[in-house]
């Protein structure tokens, strides 16, 4: 029975998210397999990926097969360089010491490569953040400048803004001999 180990695709439309199965190459693509290795979210910035690296190694000692982007995800999480140093522990070029040691070096190597990345996409985020509020502060401010400006009176050329005062003024003050208008009895 020929194994692959392969995404399985689950989640909703447009949101897909993946189990990583081993599964019989004659199975269906969301069908039955044989165990559930991890999973692949690659709706996240980075892309959450969960495997149980033990595992993993076992079926691809096994003999399964890989697909293209399952191989990507194994890569990644540092499988099938496990698999790699455990085929040198049987050669004998290695021990299980020396292997489990130069896995946990680069699997913290690894950590902090991926720590760096979030960092820098949070520092990238609280920059776009900066730059909108400071592009919005200075539309706000041109409003207001324009919103001050059309409240005052114009000056016309040439005239005096001395004079344009005395006229506000003037015109500000109310009328001190104001007549009421006369009203029509009409009966």
């Amino acid at each position: 029975m020929p194994v692959k180990i392969r995404l399985q695709r689950h989640g909703k439309k447009g949101k897909p998210f993946y189990w990583v199965v081993a599964a019989d190459a004659r199975a269906k693509r969301d069908g039955k397999f044989l165990e559930k290795l991890g999973i692949y979210n690659p709706n996240t910035n980075p892309a959450t990926i969960e495997l149980d690296v033990d595992s993993s190694v076992k079926w691809l000692q096994n003999g399964a097969q890989p697909t293209d982007t399952a191989k990507a995800i194994l890569s990644y999480r540092g499988v099938l360089l496990k698999h790699h140093l455990l085929g040198g522990v049987r050669k004998g070029a290695l021990t299980e010491e020396q292997a489990e040691e130069k896995f946990n070096a680069w699997v913290t190597e690894k950590e902090a490569a991926i720590a760096d990345k979030v960092g820098g996409l949070d520092k990238a985020k609280a920059e776009a953040r900066a730059a909108a509020l400071k592009a919005e502060k200075e539309v706000n401010d041109k409003r207001a400048a324009e919103a001050a400006a059309a409240a005052l009176p114009e000056t016309p050329e040439g005239e005096d803004a001395e004079a344009e005062v005395e006229a506000v003024e003037a015109a500000g003050e109310p009328e001190q001999a104001t007549e009421a208008p006369a009203e029509d009895d009409k009966a």
